[in-house]
């Protein structure tokens, strides 16, 4: 399956972004310019970002200097879209449909707004505090990631749909349990929106995915982007450290 565009997300603080154009459009992105700490200047001053509201002329002028544009309101013209965004700092969840509407990012983001807790940022935080100590328990990266995500997962120790309190304890529980392994998936769909919930989390988890030829691109790609993929006839009689997931289409 093609991205139809990559999300990236760039830092803006004390960096001169572009903003053409006048009205309550303007002002709002202005606004959010400003808010990620971005000075707005006008085109006359060099820029590798602009946002232009209403004026084709200065889009083509902007990309024939290399700048990157959103032009409002008009995908087609677009280098780059502008999300929905639920802040959680310094958790930032952002929802593009790249300019298809502006109206179903708005809903979506709305809906996680009410879904994510407000000490989501805090939990974060406390998390990056306490790299060394997941660190000193798990010295092995690959077993350090699976207990994260273990704790991370529905109903674990780290939930991060539950409420944790103000300042939560993030550090490794003593409960947590390694997984690793063979997890074998024999799907009936090609459609990823068919993965039960156990195929999805065993791909988000995987070290290495191994699959039949014919596996949809779009199965593959609900794993990590950094799991390593073999393609082959047959099914791994043995699985190296970690967890590798076995995929095969019936």
């Amino acid at each position: 399956m093609t991205l139809h565009s990559l999300p990236l997300f760039v830092r803006l603080k004390g960096r001169p972004v572009i903003l053409v154009g006048e009205g309550e459009t303007a002002e709002a992105k202005r606004r959010l310019l400003e808010r990620a700490g971005a000075i707005v200047v006008d085109e006359a001053h060099a820029a590798s970002l602009a946002i232009v509201v209403d004026d084709e002329a200065a889009v083509a002028r902007l990309k024939a200097r290399g700048v990157l544009v959103n032009a409002v309101d008009r995908p087609a013209l677009c280098d780059f879209t502008l999300p929905a965004i639920v802040d959680r700092a310094p958790v930032i969840v952002a929802i593009g449909t790249g300019g298809a509407s502006a109206g179903l990012a708005a809903a979506l983001r709305q809906r996680l707004e009410a879904l994510l807790p407000a000490n989501l940022g805090p939990l974060a935080s406390a998390l990056h505090a306490a790299r060394e100590a997941w660190r000193g328990r798990y010295a092995d990266a690959a077993s350090r990631r699976r207990a994260i995500g273990a704790a991370l997962a529905a109903g674990g120790a780290l939930d991060p749909l539950r409420d944790h309190g103000v300042t939560p304890d993030a550090g490794p529980p003593d409960e947590e349990r390694l997984t690793g392994g063979i997890v074998r998936l024999r799907l009936r769909s090609a459609d990823p929106d068919d993965l039960t919930l156990r195929d999805a989390r065993a791909l988000a988890n995987a070290d290495l995915v191994s699959h039949r030829p014919g596996v949809p691109p779009a199965i593959l790609d609900r794993a990590r982007a950094d799991a390593i993929r073999i393609e082959c006839a047959a099914a791994p009689l043995n699985a190296p450290a970690g967890l590798t997931v076995d995929v095969e289409m019936l």
